[in-house]
């Protein structure tokens, strides 16, 4: 992957769903970044992927190579907490394919995603960030989410327990 190849970014498709289901499981097998301890196939994944529309508060950006169509990763805006007054904040999130790290990919997916979400009746958005992890904590920073508490040994995995640092913004 070149680090000059151009990157559109458009909403994720059924179509998509064995690459971001690929992409997920790196991050599950090999980092904390997620609390999810196993991998999981296409199909146990679809729930996920049709929460996610292409209108409405709940959105998933996918960056794509323009030229190759490889998914370079991926950005989502979920529910925050499931009771209906939460219903004006969201959790967002950003995953970047192993290898297209320190492209923009990340600032793209989530420009794209909060240009997405300007329109829709929401206040806040919330970001848990696995501690240790510098480049989504500036990444959260440029997008003017400020730091509002941290999960002290919240989870456990790989034999160790994890902090999670709480973000927000308001919309």
């Amino acid at each position: 992957m070149s680090g000059t190849a151009e990157v559109q970014v458009r909403p994720g498709v059924e179509a998509d769903l064995k690459a971001l289901t690929t992409l997920y499981n790196h991050y599950v097998r090999e980092t904390p970044i997620t609390f999810d301890t196993e991998p999981f196939t296409p199909e146990e994944r679809r729930p996920w992927l049709l929460s996610h529309p292409e209108d409405g508060p709940h959105r998933l950006r996918v960056a794509t190579d323009a030229d190759s169509q490889e998914i370079l990763g991926y950005a989502t805006s979920s529910p925050y907490r499931p009771k209906p007054a939460y219903g004006t904040s969201v959790e967002t999130t950003v995953y970047v394919a192993p290898g297209a790290g320190g492209r923009g990919i990340g600032s793209l997916l989530y420009t794209s995603l909060f240009d997405a979400l300007a329109c829709e009746d929401l206040h806040r958005a919330y970001a848990g960030i696995a501690q240790p992890n510098e480049a989504s904590a500036r990444l959260h920073a440029r997008f003017g989410f400020r730091h509002v508490g941290t999960y002290r040994e919240v989870g456990r995995k790989f034999g160790r327990y994890w902090d999670v640092a709480w973000y927000e913004k308001p919309l």
